[in-house]
């Protein structure tokens, strides 16, 4: 594991946080506007470069886009603090007989989930993780616990490619294409929106995505079959059910008829608007975010207790918060100045129809290296890739799925989104490193045969 330490010394010696890059990127663009764009106007170009910042992060879909992705991760967290939940998470872990039946469970459960939503993957992951270790410390059960740690943040793998990814749950909705396509070729004729049975749930994806299931729990029990147990000092991970006090908080609080009652009509609501939606599996942020919060109000059953685990899980979108305008106003400098089109039409002066997802597939990888962030990274890069696309003849649900692939995969590199995971199950990001680092191979190998087979 040489390799890894060193992966993980290089991340932890010269990588900044995420908001630090995410400046130095601005930056950096900024620059390369100046240096490779003009426009006609009399106004110097670095304040024409300035304005367009300014209207790329006050855009008032890329702040609604930005309200959305967090409200994602934010009640897929909810969900997975809930009593029901944490009851199937304590039962299910007391199945694990040892490290190789841990990684197998942990991966599987936690990939499946986060296919439906990325926020309830990573945080059923870390708590399944969790769970697994307190109960083989209690029983005195052999148990390495940083590869099960890693198990249970494979999920951020494939996430991308599930319902709750930021780029094709965007193209499913009515007009988007149109709408971050306007200042690039406002002209060009695009689909209103592409549905999930062009790219979630399109066999060639569904395909990948079992390959994955079946591959990833594999080599982390060839993995876990050569460690060594490792010895670990936890106490019961639980959510404070009193944050909020008795004084503060009236009877409709603590009522449980008034909050299923409530949850029961959202569903109802839910279940009669978007039902058009479901017939030809069209998902979009507000559908899964709807569904989402009337389902955390039925299993948290009180207003109350809904409300220590949103306080709990609001936590994790502090990065994201800030981080989002940001991107935002990088997309604004790119689109406007016409430094995007530059870009595209440079890649696919050597690109060719075959080539370009696996272009798409390892700049996005790359891309995430720095920019932590799908529905940042769909922003940024998404029009350059519809872009290139489209010049390019290439399918759009391939081209969009491949940056979706690409987005995902480098998960396993940069540590950012293990944060909450780290977190909850008290390791460190060198510990978990070496796993997801060989596990992210397998996940390159996978996607790039994927890709050009398709």
């Amino acid at each position: 594991m040489n390799f890894t330490r060193a992966i993980e010394a290089l991340f932890r010696r010269f990588l900044p946080s995420p908001f630090t890059i995410a400046v130095l990127l601005t930056l950096v663009t900024i620059l390369l506007a100046l240096v490779f764009t003009n426009t006609d106007s009399e106004t110097p170009q670095l304040l024409n470069i300035l304005s367009y910042w300014q209207e790329g992060i006050w855009n008032d879909a890329l702040l609604v886009f930005a309200y959305q992705m967090m409200l994602i991760l934010v009640l897929g967290h909810v969900l997975v603090l809930s009593t029901p939940v944490n009851r199937l998470i304590l039962m299910v872990s007391k199945s694990v007989t040892g490290t190789v039946s841990a990684v197998i469970f942990v991966s599987v459960t936690t990939m499946l989930v986060a296919f439906f939503n990325w926020g309830l993957g990573l945080i059923f992951g870390a708590v399944l993780a969790r769970k697994i270790g307190e109960y083989a410390q209690a029983e005195n059960i052999p148990l390495n616990y940083p590869v099960v740690g890693a198990s249970g943040y494979v999920g951020l793998m494939v996430w991308h490619g599930g319902i709750s990814g930021s780029a094709p749950i965007k193209v499913a909705e009515s007009g988007h294409l149109a709408e971050i396509m306007q200042t690039i070729n406002p002209t060009v004729t695009l689909p209103d929106a592409i549905a999930y049975n062009q790219t979630v749930f399109s066999w060639w994806n569904l395909t990948l995505f079992a390959i994955l299931l079946l591959l990833v729990p594999l080599v982390l029990a060839l993995i876990a079959k050569k460690l060594k147990p490792t010895t670990h000092h936890l106490s019961t991970y639980t959510v404070n059910d009193n944050s909020i006090s008795s004084e503060t908080s009236g009877k409709l609080d603590k009522s449980m008829v008034f909050a299923l009652f409530f949850g029961m009509l959202m569903l109802f609501s839910w279940l009669y608007f978007y039902r058009e939606n479901l017939r030809i599996l069209q998902i979009t942020p507000n559908m899964l975010n709807v569904f989402m919060f009337a389902l955390a109000l039925l299993l948290h059953g009180t207003f109350n207790h809904f409300f220590n685990a949103l306080n709990e899980a609001i936590k994790g979108t502090t990065g994201i918060l800030i981080q989002f305008p940001l991107y935002f106003g990088i997309m604004g400098i790119m689109k406007s100045s016409g430094l995007i089109v530059l870009i595209a039409s440079g890649v696919s002066s050597f690109a060719t129809s075959t080539t370009l997802p696996i272009w798409t597939f390892f700049s996005a990888g790359l891309v995430n290296v720095f920019v932590p962030s799908g529905g940042g990274q769909w922003a940024v890069q998404g029009p350059i890739v519809i872009e290139t696309a489209l010049q390019l003849g290439v399918p759009l649900p391939k081209a969009i799925m491949a940056l979706a692939y690409g987005d995902q995969i480098t998960n396993m590199l940069q540590p950012f989104w293990a944060l909450p995971l780290l977190a909850i199950t008290q390791l460190k990001a060198k510990e978990i490193l070496p796993y997801t680092l060989i596990v992210m191979l397998v996940g390159i190998l996978v996607y790039t045969v994927g890709l050009l087979l398709i």
